[in-house]
């Protein structure tokens, strides 16, 4: 799932130790809809090396990019909202800047006959078997 929003709140990193070693998570809360008279939110996290990889600020707006999950403690559930790639909204224009390939096209011509080079003349396969 994806959504684009602005971030209104980065909330306090947590980090603890576990039997594989030491961990760090982070949430933040992203307001989507924004244009609607009833604004959305979301609090999704990052966990491990992704918390200082994207480096996420409070304003910046974002593409976030995450996985819905359900987990089950003590008899209560609980939501986990957890992002697997962020993209700034300003590097995600500039990627749009990118020129397409000749001829305005947005995908590669497709491979045809005319793309295979011509034999060497000797008619030998260059194959060693």
């Amino acid at each position: 799932m994806e959504l684009n929003g602005r971030i209104i709140a980065v909330l306090p990193a947590q980090t603890g130790q576990g039997r594989n070693g030491e961990w760090k998570k982070q949430e933040y809360v992203l307001e989507y809809n924004s244009d609607s008279q009833y604004p959305k939110r979301m609090c999704f996290n990052l966990w491990g090396e992704k918390v200082d990889q994207f480096n996420i600020q409070e304003g910046q707006q974002l593409t976030v990019s995450f996985d819905v999950d359900c987990r089950e403690y003590q008899g209560r559930w609980y939501n986990d909202i957890r992002a697997w790639r962020v993209i700034e909204q300003q590097a995600q224009a500039a990627m749009s800047d990118i020129p397409p390939f000749a001829g305005g096209a947005s995908v590669p011509p497709p491979f045809t006959a005319q793309d295979i080079p011509a034999e060497n003349g000797n008619g030998a396969d260059d194959l060693p078997f």
